[in-house]
């Protein structure tokens, strides 16, 4: 684990990012739960904690200064990916982490219990059909599907001032997003050398699409 803990101090300081001992000491273990529990539910196609710091909890790291709002969704959590590891990051902001496959939910569940995550909670439900009773500030997506779906699946959980941050490989074609205001930010993860980028969108402005050349 001391090499998972240099890789993730040095991620930090990469990002700029200021994390106390004992939240360092959380997504530690958070990942040492997703290797043990890999085992037996198949949450992630990373099979060793050393690639999973980069991999998981770097990436999410990644879009922190992105975050605002005081409830957060984060949609097709697998693992609990960004959301637990963001929540470990604003322990003051709700989080709801949704997944319809039943496996990975218990694991979040968890994750939540034995990290002791006060903010988060999870729910086992097909996004199309989950109805807040509150709706949210932003939602929040990793590799959950096409921008335009994204955008389909998701507009009915946002209040009026809501976000929708999807994390992405490959800087995506924005274009047909012409109904809603979208922005493009490349994203740094240290150890990764793909490409990274996250979309912001806005589903209540009016559309302006400001595009990201490489």
């Amino acid at each position: 684990m001391d090499d998972c803990r240099k890789i993730l101090v040095s991620g930090l300081e990469a990002l700029n990012q200021n994390l106390t001992e004992h939240q360092i000491e959380q997504l530690l273990a958070f990942i040492t739960l997703i290797e043990k529990w890999n085992k037996s539910y198949n949450l992630t196609s990373i099979r060793d904690r050393l690639s999973m710091v980069p991999m998981h909890l770097l990436d999410s790291l990644a879009i922190v200064p992105f975050i605002a709002g005081k409830r957060i969704i984060d949609i097709g959590t697998g693992a609990g990916l960004p959301g637990i590891v963001l929540a470990v990051c604003f322990p003051d902001i709700e989080f709801v982490l949704l997944d319809s496959n039943a496996k990975k939910t218990r694991f979040v569940q968890q994750a939540i219990l034995e990290l002791k995550l006060a903010n988060v909670s999870i729910c086992h439900n097909r996004v199309e059909l989950y109805r807040p009773g509150n709706n949210f500030d932003m939602a929040i997506t990793r590799a959950f599907a096409s921008l335009e779906d994204i955008v389909r699946l998701t507009a009915h959980l946002l209040n009026k001032e809501g976000v929708l941050l999807a994390m992405k490989g490959q800087v995506p074609d924005v274009s047909m997003l012409t109904s809603v205001q979208t922005e493009l930010y490349p994203l740094s993860v240290p150890g990764i050398d793909g490409e990274r980028c996250l979309v912001k969108i806005h589903l209540n402005k009016v559309a302006e699409v400001s595009a990201w050349e490489k």
